[in-house]
């Protein structure tokens, strides 16, 4: 346990009720950014996705399952990934229980990844997850919304996610870095392969039977979706993150 300042119970209590304001005026703020979300302008989905998903073919507006609100998670589970990246893994663990809630509020939630349908439907199984997943696999799905990147952009140096042009290219001699030698090799692949995939999360909404695009996020924009982190950020030491510090919940040692 690291050094902290240790002090008595009124000395707690007064910095606690200072903290109680900060999180307050931060709880108002969130709600202001939910209120300016939901005011985005909605941008007409004119181009025909299909997906495989457990029933078949489906196109876009299937994802909706007769609901009015879709939620899809941008799941890292590329066509060469051995197994999906074990950050989106963690996170994932949190979907089963969340769909019929959600589901009775008229929102669908699914993940998409660009692995093949078969590919997706073992790693279910071996997570013991039911939550809907289809696969976009050969479409333009996950590239029109930047979360999947093609090798010309990767060679670029500017591929285009959360909103700007980054390169994720290594420096020379960064594929020996242990966070990128541990993430690669959890997903059996080098590091363009798994960087060429992203994670991110989009809603949609369809009304009169037009689908619409009414918001998108990725990178730290996740981890408001991310169950394991509000914890986290409560308990003493926090985060705690060294490298890689997510497994898949069958790769932990048992506690």
């Amino acid at each position: 346990m690291a050094d902290h300042k240790i002090g008595t119970r009124e000395e707690w209590l007064a910095a606690r009720l200072e903290l109680l304001k900060a999180e307050k005026a931060l709880t108002r703020r969130s709600d202001e950014l939910v209120r300016s979300r939901q005011e985005l302008p909605w941008v007409r989905i004119d181009k025909e996705y299909r997906f495989e998903t457990d029933e078949g073919t489906a196109s876009l507006a299937d994802l909706f399952r007769g609901r009015s609100q879709l939620l899809i998670y941008h799941f890292m589970f590329g066509p060469d990934y051995a197994a999906g990246c074990p950050n989106c893994s963690a996170i994932a663990d949190g979907f089963n229980g969340s769909v019929v809630h959600l589901a009775n509020h008229d929102v669908t939630l699914c993940a998409v990844s660009r692995a093949p349908v078969a590919n997706i439907q073992a790693y279910k199984e071996r997570m013991g997850w039911s939550f809907p997943w289809a696969s976009s696999f050969r479409g333009d799905f996950n590239y029109d919304f930047h979360v999947s990147h093609t090798e010309e952009e990767w060679e670029s140096g500017a591929v285009e996610y959360n909103f700007r042009e980054v390169d994720f290219r290594l420096p020379e001699g960064g594929e020996e870095d242990t966070f990128v030698v541990e993430i690669t090799s959890s997903v059996e692949t080098d590091w363009p392969t798994y960087r060429r995939e992203g994670p991110g999360m989009s809603a949609f909404a369809l009304e009169d039977g037009i689908v619409y695009h009414t918001y998108s996020t990725y990178e730290r924009g996740v981890d408001a979706i991310w169950g394991l982190y509000p914890w986290l950020d409560r308990a003493p030491l926090g985060r705690n993150e060294t490298g890689v510090g997510w497994r898949r919940h069958d790769e932990y040692e048992s506690q």
